[in-house]
């Protein structure tokens, strides 16, 4: 279940879902979602493949190595805000930038506004600011 907090349980998640997605399982649609995702990004696979090591890496800002968990959560996050259209108005930015860059880099350049807007709401002890979030999308 996704609503484990812990940082461990929430990556082995990821791990269960790929690994069953690569097995032929039958997923529930969340499992589906988080393979579909890893599926996207190949240049994640060897790594998710190490298992308890994977699970239990440290990624430190200056450590040079992308946190493959955050990235693939920062898209899980972009794509329900997507579904959702939370908050509004981010359906019809999604879909322009699509158009221009195609869904995948569309994105990408989302989850960078995202993680700012996460990381600055997380430094000010606040909410995070949904309209300035939303005009900072428009701006890409």
């Amino acid at each position: 279940m996704l609503f484990d907090s812990s940082r461990d349980s929430l990556r082995q998640q990821w791990l269960d879902a790929w690994q069953r997605a690569q097995a032929g399982a039958i997923l529930t649609p969340l499992e589906s979602s988080l393979a579909q995702l890893i599926q996207d990004h190949p240049e994640y696979h060897a790594w998710l493949q190490q298992g308890d090591r994977a699970v239990h890496a440290d990624f430190s800002p200056d450590g040079g190595v992308a946190n493959p968990f955050l990235h693939l959560s920062l898209h899980l996050g972009i794509r329900e805000q997507v579904a959702t259209d939370r908050p509004p108005g981010i359906a019809a930015v999604h879909r322009q930038l699509s158009q221009r860059h195609g869904q995948h880099d569309a994105e990408h350049r989302m989850l960078e506004v995202l993680a700012k807007t996460l990381w600055e709401s997380q430094r000010a002890q606040r909410a995070p600011d949904e309209q300035a979030y939303l005009e900072d999308l428009r701006r890409l």
